[in-house]
């Protein structure tokens, strides 16, 4: 499987990466953005481009791919509106647009949040504009699409945010996160079982579109427990 993941260098991205790289199955993966990944493996390759606007300018480095993992989702602390629909609803759509004009039958996993607001009634900036990128995916001709929901994603295996204040508040919390988990484990999930749950959804498919994260248990169980 030829993976092209989008927010590589970000604390949910970073995980799905180090999954993808794992995964015996997938024999390729592309982190593609503003800012290479500090890592090298032999399964990837990166393209560092200073205007995702412009993806289209890479040309035939496109072509080939089975699945695209999308994982880029800026804050909206500060942001306006407008600023944070570009980057969440228009660069995604902009993506999405370009990479199906090099590959239809291309499988599209993206990372939205707990709480999206699909049907645009949400008093919550964010929860719109989320809605508003999920429901613009979903319209696209995919071979298949997927929208993920994590809610608190507790980081391992040394994926971190790059933002310090992120940083800083799992530093705090990261005990009292272990407890949430221990307690709700079905609405706390980690960032290696993100990772795994969109790679297995990729392989296998799932019986939801949408998937809030106390699906991802479900997603990551067996072969044989697909629908």
């Amino acid at each position: 499987m030829r993976v092209i993941l989008f927010g590589g260098t970000g604390m949910l991205g970073g995980g799905v990466l180090r999954e993808c790289l794992a995964d015996a199955d997938v024999t390729r993966v592309v982190s593609a953005g503003r800012a290479g990944v500090e890592l090298t493996h032999p399964k990837l390759r990166q393209i560092v481009t200073r205007d995702l606007f412009a993806l289209e300018s890479l040309g035939s480095a496109l072509d080939g791919f089975d699945v695209c993992l999308y994982c880029l989702g800026p804050t909206s602390v500060g942001a306006t509106e407008a600023s944070y629909r570009r980057i969440t609803r228009d660069l995604t759509v902009s993506i999405g647009e370009t990479l199906l004009r090099h590959n239809t039958a291309l499988r599209f996993l993206f990372i939205s949040g707990r709480g999206a607001d699909s049907a645009g009634t949400s008093r919550q900036m964010w929860a719109r504009v989320k809605g508003e990128a999920e429901n613009a995916i979903l319209a696209m001709p995919f071979a298949d699409v997927y929208v993920f929901r994590p809610g608190v994603v507790q980081p391992v295996h040394g994926t971190a945010s790059r933002t310090a204040w992120i940083r800083a508040a799992y530093k705090l919390t990261g005990p009292l996160m272990s407890l949430l988990r221990w307690a709700a484990p079905r609405s706390v999930s980690t960032t290696e079982e993100l990772g795994k749950a969109m790679l297995r959804t990729a392989k296998y498919g799932f019986p939801k579109k949408i998937l809030e994260a106390s699906d991802f248990r479900d997603a990551v169980g067996p072969d044989t427990n697909r629908g």
